[in-house]
């Protein structure tokens, strides 16, 4: 089932959707108040019928078929101010569409800004699929604050892939400091340190 199905499955009028997703195909700059617009009009719950996209919710989808209507020359004026100057919501939106753009490594800066944050949800969502365009370095950065917030592993798209021995040495200088502080370090992460130092070893 595609992400549009999966959305369409959930929503007993695709009247709004069907319309927005039209009108910015044909008015690119309508962008700027659909995308809003769009938790309002479609809901924000769970999208269950998503299949390999844990996680996401009914805007999320909406906002990212949105983007995903937006000719190629669109996208690089429109999508980073609805990052920029969205709220939380609307900016995993945008992270989680990336991968889906033509454009994608042209937002390298979008991820970074995510992985600055304190905030669980932009973490979550750019060290997922759009991650691999960020350099290994940031990406590394990214997988130690992850673990730092808690967040699950599971979540962070190629990571034994990508993982390296480099990643090792931090993780374990991480861990060495949870534990000398009396902090618990997750399992996935213990588990990731143990799959990493038996890679290199």
């Amino acid at each position: 089932m595609n992400l549009y199905d999966s959305l369409t499955a959930e929503l007993t009028d695709t009247v709004w959707l069907d319309t927005a997703l039209e009108t910015v195909a044909r008015q690119p700059s309508a962008i700027g108040r659909l995308f809003p617009a769009a938790g309002r009009r479609c809901g924000r719950w769970a999208l269950n019928g998503a299949g390999g996209l844990p996680g996401w919710t009914v805007d999320d989808a909406a906002r990212v078929l949105l983007l995903t209507r937006l000719p190629e020359s669109a996208l690089q004026t429109e999508l980073e101010p609805l990052y920029r100057f969205g709220d939380a919501a609307e900016k995993r939106a945008v992270l989680r569409a990336l991968p889906l753009l033509p454009v994608q490594d042209s937002f390298p800066g979008l991820l970074l800004d995510a992985l600055r944050t304190n905030d669980t949800r932009l973490v979550s969502a750019a060290l997922g699929p759009a991650a691999a365009c960020l350099p290994a370095a940031a990406w590394r950065q990214g997988v130690l604050k992850a673990v730092f917030m808690g967040l699950p592993l599971a979540d962070v798209a190629d990571l034994d892939t990508r993982a390296d021995a480099e990643l090792a040495t931090m993780l374990a200088g991480l861990v060495e400091e949870r534990h000398a502080a009396g902090r618990a370090v997750a399992d996935d992460a213990t588990a990731l340190l143990h799959r990493l130092q038996e890679k290199v070893s």
